[in-house]
């Protein structure tokens, strides 16, 4: 624990978002504090500031911190700049090469899941899902690994506060069957989009995350049915989880 006098003013703000970002749930003031041993007031009255200005919000309880849009976009930015911009995308590009497929990586946001970065395919006939794209949580393979990489008892609240809008015939709609397939993907380590986002696209993503295992990012791939089986995507699940290690070893080391 540290003192006031020895953390510069100009870094607590700073301190405050890195015990949030190692925290794998939202923190009250008290508890991120508890890292910091600054005057109760001070962390107060700068978890205001931050959440006045777009960084932080707070979660259905009213009382704990949680990253808020402006920071997200922030930390997604970071991942984006300079050396691991152009290291992740060669990772991409070697990962395309091999299921000879659009490879994806996504990042959540509050809209859905957001396409950070992309190699596309070579063949004419394709899925056109475009780097700036935000697609849905529950029938997508990558908002599925997101979903999946949340302790239980987060998992249930955020299913219980999705619309299951039924995009195909194959779309979960019931949150019992959602929770149950996301149980399923948490024990396996992929996810399996089977025609439930799109008739006619299969997609299998699997998490990139950080030396402690949690999750950073979803690394797809995906195609159309008629060129894709399940059974196929399935087959090349050992070639993403190699590629998300490389991620892995690039945003980290």
């Amino acid at each position: 624990m540290a003192s006031e006098d020895r953390i510069p003013t100009n870094l607590r703000t700073l301190l405050i978002l890195e015990v949030l970002a190692r925290a794998d749930q939202p923190l009250t003031p008290t508890q991120i504090n508890d890292s910091l041993g600054l005057p109760k007031q001070t962390v107060h009255r700068l978890c205001t500031t931050l959440e006045e200005e777009g960084f932080l919000t707070r979660s259905e309880d009213g009382k704990r911190m949680k990253p808020a849009r402006r920071l997200l976009d922030m930390g997604a930015g970071l991942l984006q700049s300079g050396r691991d911009f152009y290291s992740r995308h060669q990772v991409l590009e070697q990962i395309a090469r091999a299921v000879k497929e659009a490879v994806n990586y996504v990042v959540p946001q509050e809209s859905g899941m957001h396409y950070l970065d992309r190699v596309d395919t070579d063949w004419p006939f394709r899925i056109q899902l475009p780097v700036g794209s935000n697609v849905p949580f529950h029938c997508t393979a990558s908002g599925k690994t997101y979903m999946a990489s949340l302790p239980p008892a987060a998992r249930r609240a955020f299913v219980a506060a999705l619309d299951l809008q039924p995009l195909t015939e194959k779309t979960h709609v019931s949150p019992n069957t959602l929770l149950d397939e996301l149980a399923e993907i948490r024990k396996r380590g992929y996810a399996i989009d089977n025609e439930e986002f799109m008739d006619g696209m299969v997609a299998l993503a699997v998490p990139v995350t950080d030396p402690q295992g949690r999750y950073v990012a979803s690394l797809a791939f995906h195609g159309p049915a008629p060129r894709l089986t399940v059974e196929q995507a399935i087959s090349q699940k050992d070639t993403l989880q190699d590629g998300a290690l490389k991620l892995q070893g690039i945003l980290f080391s």
